[in-house]
């Protein structure tokens, strides 16, 4: 179709068919500034180049890719933390107009013979925390911006008015042009701008495009995430999936972008060029077999996605409810997996990405939308994922149909459901208690399980209401928790202890009381507490098989440097331990899944030509994971009092908490405290509480101490120069900063093991073939 014959068409979202004058809204666009490159060729995986805006001074230009770049950084989230360091000032904010928002894809993006490679990296300084916030997600947008010739976006400066940006993988063009009558909340735009930027009026180009955007919760919050979009061929419209976590939606919205538009002429399953495309299609193929032979009796993910995970921890007493006060509840069954399955849209594949057998993006169909501005309307819903229907056990809402239309909500206006969740049920038990109220909340009855009331603040984010509460509890959890106290309602340690926040960053959803190994998986990260680095509570609460500090540090060591990797490659970590082999559980370290990391081996190395094994691929990583944490450091955070955790994910707050696992506390309390049973008898439910709370809080510090110790970083938490060096991270201006920094520590007494530990000690539980001077 040539360009500005597009008509008047209706497109039909779910059941709900919209009519858009798309000639119009095109019409109306002027565009800002341009830039033509020469398309090339990608070659082992890498398009050898990223793309560089900046919307304040109208500037559009190439950036290479050295082979420097590759060997440090890998691809990725590495190289969205290279541009970064090269960009912006250790003074740099969320809104500052220097800060960046990066999406960046990775060797591996792309590639459609192994299941789970069509993940994109997101970056920016978190307008919640303050440092660099990291989020992988799926949809077509990372490939189709790679196979349009780049291997990362950076976006730096501020428009004067919306915008969209154009990435033109046909014609070889970059654009900004304003967008005035567009939609603002994703599930309208993306539909819109998919079918305005399509070459021809068919659903094969309409394939073609991917949208990035953010809605009118993301304008008014700090919450905001960004939707990426991938046309459903069969479905026929565009879904979304979700880079949630640090409101990189609210630092797209800040910087007037309504949404960002890549569009590709064509892709196949050598578009990556492999260095070795039979080996390549070999390791495809014996994954893909195993998830089709095995998936169905191991985690169901190909039926259910991740809710499967539901009824586990409510077994285990690891799912959320009331705000962390509980890991199980007796109306959880309402929200069980079965009770989804029954609205999920069966038969028609659920990937994200072409060639993902996994196919986990679950999906409901002519869903009827019960509030809002879209009430009475019928939509699809992409979800619900674990994280989403956890948040609402969290919230004590236990309809699955109120799930969904706050999955639904969340989305098109581009919040992050976890945060969004996380933070609601602590101001619900805040609100229990006396310390919000109806008049403190706007007029919001804020209490445990009102969906009523759930949707109605969240409507208020969108319409960007003025009122005090929604104006500050949009901003989360860490600044109600400030605002409570300067205000003196309540008891400030009882506000910290219960808002489930750490560096500003509402937790995702696990509770983590019996397990010391994710308390430090959520605390002890670079970007606050999110799962995606480190998941050892079976590992640690229900199988045991770390029990040393030791043995944890050990853990909270390797995890979280695996799991880097996936987002240095562009690769979705499910298939890596969502589905095993059968004979996983008779190797030596069934955790690893040792044979899908050799896959992992072997698919990095006919991708890139290269020769790696299984250690350059954690080198790689480590690489990475500290270079972010130096930059945090840098940013003036990445200390031991910013790895800080509220006492709820420790142990019982409340004496309600307490009184619902008394025989489990008490026994502790007498088998690791050393009490007599008659002793605990006699005692009063708040003197148990406070013995448990000293234990459990010098209990934290000790693992701290056991994990800075065996990542190679000082006893306040900073990564040491020779650490750096050691990884081929030579940078001299960061070593000088990091010795500047440590130079400081030491100045103020900080470099000491737990803060109680005296200089060149071995700290406590580390076996001594480990002890050097640090």
């Amino acid at each position: 179709m040539a360009e500005g014959q597009i008509p008047i068409e209706e497109y039909e979202t779910g059941n709900t068919k919209h009519k858009w004058d798309l000639k119009k809204l095109k019409f109306a666009h002027r565009v800002i500034f341009e830039y033509n490159y020469k398309k090339g060729e990608i070659k082992r995986g890498y398009a050898n180049r990223t793309l560089y805006l900046n919307l304040t001074k109208k500037e559009i230009k190439e950036k290479p890719v050295t082979e420097d770049m590759k060997k440090k950084f890998t691809g990725g989230r590495g190289f969205g933390l290279k541009l970064m360091w090269a960009s912006i000032k250790s003074s740099t904010r969320w809104n500052s107009d220097e800060n960046e928002l990066l999406i960046t894809t990775g060797p591996l993006c792309g590639t459609t013979q192994y299941p789970g490679s069509g993940k994109s990296l997101c970056l920016t300084i978190s307008p919640s925390t303050d440092i660099i916030c990291d989020s992988n997600v799926g949809g077509f947008f990372g490939p189709y911006l790679k196979f349009a010739g780049f291997d990362a976006i950076e976006i730096q400066g501020k428009a004067k008015q919306d915008v969209v940006i154009v990435v033109d993988g046909e014609k070889g063009k970059i654009s900004v042009e304003t967008a005035p009558l567009e939609e603002t909340n994703s599930h309208l735009i993306n539909e819109q701008l998919t079918h305005m930027y399509a070459s021809e009026n068919t659903d094969k180009s309409r394939q073609k495009v991917s949208v990035v955007s953010a809605g009118k919760g993301a304008e008014h919050s700090y919450w905001g995430c960004l939707n990426f979009s991938f046309y459903d061929i069969r479905r026929k419209l565009p879904r979304m999936k979700q880079a949630g976590r640090g409101g990189l939606g609210t630092v797209l919205r800040d910087k007037k972008i309504k949404a960002i538009v890549t569009k590709i002429e064509k892709f196949d399953g050598v578009s990556n060029n492999p260095a070795d495309p039979i080996a390549l299609a070999k390791v495809g193929t014996k994954l893909h077999r195993e998830i089709r032979d095995l998936d169905r009796h191991q985690c169901n993910m190909r039926a259910v996605g991740t809710v499967h995970l539901v009824e586990i921890m409510d077994e285990y007493d690891l799912l959320p409810t009331e705000n962390y006060r509980f890991g199980s509840f007796p109306k959880a069954s309402k929200i069980y997996s079965p009770k989804f399955f029954k609205h999920f849209t069966k038969i028609i594949p659920d990937g994200c990405w072409h060639g993902c057998t996994m196919a986990c993006a679950k999906t409901v169909d002519g869903f009827t939308v019960m509030t809002g501005p879209y009430k009475g309307q019928k939509t699809t819903v992409d979800g619900p994922e674990y994280e989403t229907v956890a948040c609402c056990s969290n919230m004590s809402l236990w309809d699955p149909l109120w799930v969904l239309e706050f999955n639904f909500y969340c989305d098109t206006y581009g919040l992050d459901t976890i945060s969004t969740g996380t933070a609601i049920a602590f101001y619900m038990e805040m609100y229990e208690y006396g310390i919000l109220n109806k008049e403190r909340c706007d007029g919001l009855e804020l209490c445990f399980g009102n969906g009523e009331a759930v949707m109605e603040f969240m409507h208020r984010i969108a319409q960007g209401n003025k009122g005090e509460f929604t104006k500050i509890a949009a901003k989360g959890a860490r600044r109600v928790k400030d605002w409570l106290i300067k205000n003196a309602w309540g008891t400030p340690q009882l506000i910290e202890d219960c808002g489930m926040e750490s560096k500003g960053l509402e937790y995702s959803e696990y509770v983590t009381k019996e397990s010391l190994a994710m308390q430090g998986g959520y605390g002890l990260t670079l970007k606050g507490p999110q799962h995606d680095e480190a998941w050892l509570i079976f590992m640690d609460m229900v199988n045991n098989a770390i029990p040393t500090f030791e043995d944890k540090a050990e853990a909270l060591h390797y995890f979280p440097m695996w799991r880097t990797w996936f987002g240095l490659n562009g690769l979705c970590k499910l298939p890596w331990n969502d589905v095993e082999p059968a004979n996983n559980a008779e190797t030596d370290e069934p955790s690893k899944v040792p044979e899908h990391t050799q896959n992992y081996v072997e698919y990095q190395n006919a991708i890139t030509g290269w020769n790696v094994d299984k250690e350059e691929l954690i080198l790689q990583s480590e690489r990475c994971y500290n270079w972010q944490r130096a930059m945090n450091v840098w940013l003036g955070r990445g200390r031991r009092k910013d790895d800080w955790i509220p006492y709820r994910s420790m142990g019982p707050v409340t004496e309600m908490e307490y009184l619902s696992r008394k025989d489990r506390y008490d026994k502790q309390l007498v088998e690791k405290l050393g009490h007599s049973e008659k002793e605990v008898e006699k005692m009063k439910i708040k003197e148990k509480i406070e013995l448990l709370y000293d234990y459990r809080q010098a209990q934290y510090q000790k693992l701290a101490d056991a994990v800075y110790y065996r990542r190679g970083w000082t006893p306040n938490g900073i990564p040491t120069p020779q650490k750096m060096k050691q990884l081929g991270m030579d940078d001299p201006k960061m070593l000088k900063l990091l010795q500047d920094k440590i130079n400081e520590d030491e100045k103020a007494g900080l470099n000491v093991w737990g803060g109680k530990y005296g200089k060149g000690e071995k700290p406590p539980n580390i076996h001594l073939k480990y002890w050097e001077k640090w």
